[in-house]
């Protein structure tokens, strides 16, 4: 090697090698050693330790220090704001699609390791030693507010000592860095709590005022918990002040179904810590886990049907007038259906919390816009509409068949004309996201052909039955999912008489709808909303149709400019 590249070399890594080289009767092979030999004499290396000494030599420095050490943190409030906005000029865009670039995320991210002097190795903490028959005891004072302490306790079982159960994240015994779950609790305020229960000590708490002092003998071990990023939308609503297994009422977080949670801690198996996702408080709250959820729904769900109750909406085959299992009414539109029709599999899913993330819009690739509801909502001329305000950009699937062309039809336009073969072949194979039988022939939609419009660069938009949503909620599609929802039974009277409205049902559209296709409409509507309401990103009541299309509107513009909460897995 040239002496002019000998000379650039580190001389820590120059005394290393030479050490290396003198060493004898070392426990190494000669591969060990020669792979060794090498990696110290690469360029490589060497530059990186030059990098690494002018970080160190220079970080003291009065001439060199960033101006900012947070720049990720800016960039993503930077994205937020855009998105935010009614309307992107060119550069404006190019800017919000330039931020998103991994490359750019990343050199931030280094920036901000750098400014943070984030390199330095992470090594534990030396253990001290201690005599065997001396106890370490740390005393912690607080001052007592409005705001809770933060920590729970409990009798431990083996030893029916009073000990932290869990410190929540963001309190004030998490913040005072001194108080860890599994610490015991020796006095209160100079109390002895030998022999007292958790109310006990809880009264002593409640009675206190000013500062209060605890005594704790540490936990063996207190590995530094890290706050989790994950987030989570919830299914279901949740009042911690009727939960009468919560630990502590006082630490319980509420929310309503459709609420994202960001879930800072998942290390109890029964209660969780969680805030809610742009609440500006810190102090995380307690809330069910999944598994304790799912036991609670479970129970509940039991012991209805020991009651005689059915848990999940029951409706009669003549309920549903389109199903192709009903054959009592003679006039009925064609529509497509799932021939093995299987609501027992949804009724088992039980939908607790689902990990969600961030999904930013892009441009020329659309999510499709499914529209999901009972028969006889509305959803059609939704549809119509819609597409009818931009024929170019809103497009829906061509159709397939087995039905034979009729005169004045054209293969690709009303509908793709194949043999029963060639599509009993395909729906075997899962290529329809729905299919079924009308008069002897199969009707079906395949998921290539709502791919290719995504491809084209326009937004699909899909009115499927709604056992089609098992096909669809993938992370290849990534659809926006919107329930058409009925009013109450008296209102859907009193808007479809108003505006004279035709019934689905007929096949000449020749009348109003009937008492019965009312109140199948309303029982339809329970049944789906009960099976896949976890699925739905938004809810639309059509009791005005013009109410609602504008409703539509605003959601199809929100898909395109705004980023969204989806499945975690759509994004990974």
């Amino acid at each position: 090697m040239a002496n002019g590249t000998k000379e650039k070399w580190d001389p820590a890594l120059t005394r290393l090698l030479t050490s290396l080289q003198q060493a004898t009767n070392l426990p190494s092979t000669e591969e060990e050693l020669g792979f060794l030999s090498n990696l110290l004499q690469s360029k490589e290396l060497h530059a990186l330790v030059n990098v690494h000494n002018t970080i160190i030599s220079n970080g003291s420095s009065d001439r060199f220090f960033p101006l900012l050490s947070t720049s990720l943190d800016i960039l993503t409030e930077i994205l937020e704001e855009i998105a935010q906005r009614p309307y992107m000029s060119p550069d404006c865009k190019e800017l919000f699609y330039l931020l998103q670039k991994p490359h750019i995320q990343g050199v931030l991210y280094s920036h901000d390791s750098v400014a943070q002097k984030d390199y330095y190795p992470h090594l534990p903490e030396i253990p001290r030693e201690v005599e065997d028959d001396e106890e370490t005891i740390k005393i912690v004072q607080l001052v007592k507010s409005s705001e809770p302490l933060g920590a729970t306790i409990k009798t431990d079982e083996s030893t029916g000592k009073i000990v932290i159960a869990r410190v929540m994240h963001g309190g004030a015994a998490d913040r005072s860095g001194l108080i860890h779950p599994g610490d015991e609790v020796v006095e209160v305020n100079n109390i002895s709590v030998e022999g007292k229960t958790p109310n006990d000590v809880l009264q002593i708490l409640q009675n206190s005022e000013g500062t209060i002092t605890f005594k704790l003998i540490p936990a063996d071990s207190k590995s530094g918990i890290r706050e989790s990023k994950v987030r989570v939308r919830a299914h279901f609503n949740y009042d911690s002040s009727t939960d009468p297994y919560i630990p502590c009422k006082e630490a319980g977080l509420d929310f309503v179904k459709g609420d994202v949670l960001h879930i800072v801690s998942q290390d109890d198996a029964y209660w969780w810590q969680a805030r809610k996702e742009g609440d500006r408080n810190m102090r995380a709250g307690l809330i069910p886990s999944r598994a304790l959820q799912e036991r609670r729904i479970i129970h509940d769900r039991t012991q209805a049907v020991k009651n005689g109750e059915d848990a999940l909406p029951v409706l009669t085959c003549s309920q549903f007038p389109k199903s192709p299992r009903c054959t009592s009414k003679p006039k009925t539109k064609k529509i497509i259906y799932d021939i093995a029709e299987n609501d027992d599999f949804d009724r088992e899913e039980i939908a607790t919390y689902e990990e969600v993330a961030k999904l930013y819009p892009r441009p020329g690739m659309y999510r499709p816009i499914v529209l999901i509801g009972a028969p006889g909502i509305g959803r059609n001329e939704l549809k119509r509409r819609l597409i009818d305000t931009n024929v170019n950009k809103y497009r829906t699937p061509t159709p397939f068949t087995t039905r034979t062309m009729r005169p004045g039809e054209e293969d690709g336009k009303e509908y793709f004309f194949v043999s029963r073969e060639i599509m009993e072949k395909d729906i075997e194979e899962g290529k329809f996201i729905e299919f079924g039988e009308y008069k002897g022939n199969l009707y079906g939609t395949s998921t290539e052909s709502v791919k290719a419009i995504i491809n084209a660069g326009k937004v699909c938009i899909l009115n499927p039955h709604y056992q089609a949503l098992k096909m669809l909620r993938t992370p290849q599609l990534k659809p926006y999912i919107i329930y058409i929802k009925p009013p109450n039974l008296e209102t859907l009277k009193e808007t479809r008489s108003a505006f004279r409205a035709r019934s689905t049902f007929d096949i000449n559209n020749s009348r109003g709808f009937t008492d019965d296709e009312f109140n199948d409409i309303i029982k339809s509507a329970a049944r789906i909303e009960f099976l896949y309401d976890h699925f739905f990103d938004e809810t639309i009541v059509n009791a005005d149709l013009a109410v609602a299309f504008s409703q539509l509107v605003s959601a199809a513009n929100r898909l395109e400019s705004e980023p969204l909460w989806v499945p975690a897995s759509w994004v990974q």
